[in-house]
């Protein structure tokens, strides 16, 4: 049996809007810059806090700011997760499809309930003990 076609756009591949914003800010919050210009943000708040007496108004302006990149991020680097998660999964799939005597029922093991993974990972171990008692 064939593996099925990849579906892609005109590139040679496709993604949504979201998903081609998402993949480039995950890659530039990763960014040494990224981490440098959050260090000067915080750097001119905290040169600013005589200026402003420390008040709390001047406290607000960090606490929301990062609450706001935060909550952001959050859904930025699931997408990027999830993406990359599966990515590897269909990586996976097809080793174990390709591979002669390859147990082809683990192709889906992912879609499995708790109690299924668990007595799967358990026959496994069992397998892993005996091959080391030998």
């Amino acid at each position: 049996m064939s593996p099925p076609e990849p579906r892609t756009g005109d590139s040679g591949r496709s993604s949504s809007l979201f998903s081609r914003f998402a993949r480039s800010a995950s890659t530039a919050a990763g960014q040494s810059f990224a981490f440098m210009l959050a260090v000067a943000v915080v750097a001119v708040w905290a040169l600013t806090g005589p200026v402003f007496q420390f008040s709390a108004t001047w406290q607000l302006v960090i606490n929301t700011g990062t609450t706001i990149v935060t909550f952001l991020m959050v859904f930025l680097v699931q997408n990027t997760q999830n993406r990359d998660a599966q990515a590897m999964q269909v990586k996976l799939d097809e080793l174990i499809r390709a591979l002669e005597g390859a147990d082809n029922s683990l192709l889906d093991l992912e879609e499995s309930d708790q109690d299924e993974l668990d007595r799967t990972r358990d026959g496994y171990q069992s397998l892993a003990r005996g091959t080391r008692q030998s």
